[in-house]
């Protein structure tokens, strides 16, 4: 029932945000932790949105503070743990950094659980009230946006021709899932931060990397790495953005309407309207090649290894024999049965332990 009534209230806030306008706001000052300060997530979304758009939507009586994780000395998984505490007021990470205090976090993006944008977005938008739980039960805080990276692909450095190849190599991975998804496929699944990741590369400490393409191209992977495999192995790596309870609770309900709208709005949807063109962009940008024109730099020559549909299909296999049965054992059987009713149903999969 409260996954209902949470919807309800995204609605109504997106159709009151007009009629919670300005003059009806609360005047407030609010500190916001992004996600990675290097990467598009944060420089063309979250940063705009937090500095500029909502204080004038606001007509001045929203002023934000902004800052990102990594600008604090900080890795990521210490976000949700610091907002608890209300070290600041909104903060946002990859959900997969966060799943060794919120497990249940990680059904938000299993590997190879949906691999078009359209349909991780349903997914996410799906799950989102159960989101919202988690975040209450875990980290005293309210959701206010999921937002993807693009697809989560494979760089490496060894001359792979496709996914059987990656046997017996050492595989960075962004979450505990991914590293499953990894080693059930062969390779060794290793957790490491994204910025240790071009100097591990390029001494050989690792032999591949996941994360989106876009990311990997602004942050360097390309100049590191030869062979691009674009199978979205690590998902979507999902950015929670929540506020803390304590914050969201002081504020007034014409001002929570305000603030909802607006993030919904302005921020969640404009990313997931991205999410296609960036994925496409990272391709290009990073090979020279692909379907558009690369527009954020210039353009590398990695090596695209396109999957065929046997690799695919063995990829789902993986999926439904390894990785969501491990997600499924560690987690309570409330949460399974509302992953079913939510994303299992819009991605037509059943989870089990």
């Amino acid at each position: 029932m409260r996954g209902m009534k949470f919807l309800t209230a995204v609605a109504a806030a997106t159709l009151l945000g007009a009629s919670a306008g300005a003059a009806d706001i609360d005047s407030t000052k609010l500190t916001y932790v992004g996600s990675w300060s290097g990467l598009v997530l944060f420089k063309q979304f979250e940063k705009p949105f937090w500095s500029e758009t909502l204080p004038k939507a606001s007509g001045g009586k929203i002023e934000v503070e902004v800052s990102t994780f990594d600008q604090m000395g900080l890795k990521g998984a210490e976000v949700y743990r610091l907002l608890a505490k209300n070290v600041f007021d909104i903060g946002a990470t990859v959900a997969d950094y966060t799943v060794q205090d919120a497990p249940e976090l990680e059904g938000l993006d299993i590997p190879m659980m949906a691999s078009d944008p359209k349909l991780a977005q349903a997914a996410a938008m799906a799950y989102k009230p159960v989101v919202d739980d988690i975040m209450a039960k875990r980290f005293d805080a309210k959701v206010l946006a999921i937002v993807p990276y693009p697809a989560q692909v494979l760089f490496c450095n060894k001359p792979i021709k496709g996914l059987a190849d990656i046997k017996g190599l050492k595989v960075r991975a962004s979450g505990r899932s991914t590293a499953e998804f990894l080693t059930a496929a062969g390779a060794e699944g290793i957790t490491m931060a994204f910025s240790e990741v071009p100097g591990a590369l390029q001494r050989g400490v690792i032999d591949c990397a996941v994360t989106g393409s876009l990311s990997g191209y602004s942050a360097g992977w390309g100049e590191v790495a030869k062979v691009l495999y674009p199978l979205p192995i690590g998902g979507w790596d999902h950015v929670v953005t929540a506020i803390s309870l304590k914050k969201w609770n002081s504020l007034g309900k014409a001002t929570q309407q305000f603030l909802l709208a607006e993030v919904v709005e302005k921020l969640e949807n404009q990313v997931w309207k991205a999410a296609e063109d960036d994925s496409e962009q990272g391709i290009a940008c990073l090979s020279g090649k692909g379907k558009v024109a690369c527009k954020h730099g210039k353009p590398g020559s990695m090596t695209i290894v396109e999957p065929t549909a046997e690799e695919m299909a063995r990829a789902r296999k993986l999926l439904l024999e390894k990785s969501l049965p491990a997600w499924a054992s560690r987690v309570e059987d409330e949460w399974v049965k509302r992953w079913n009713d939510t994303i299992g149903k819009t991605v037509d999969l059943i989870a089990k332990k």
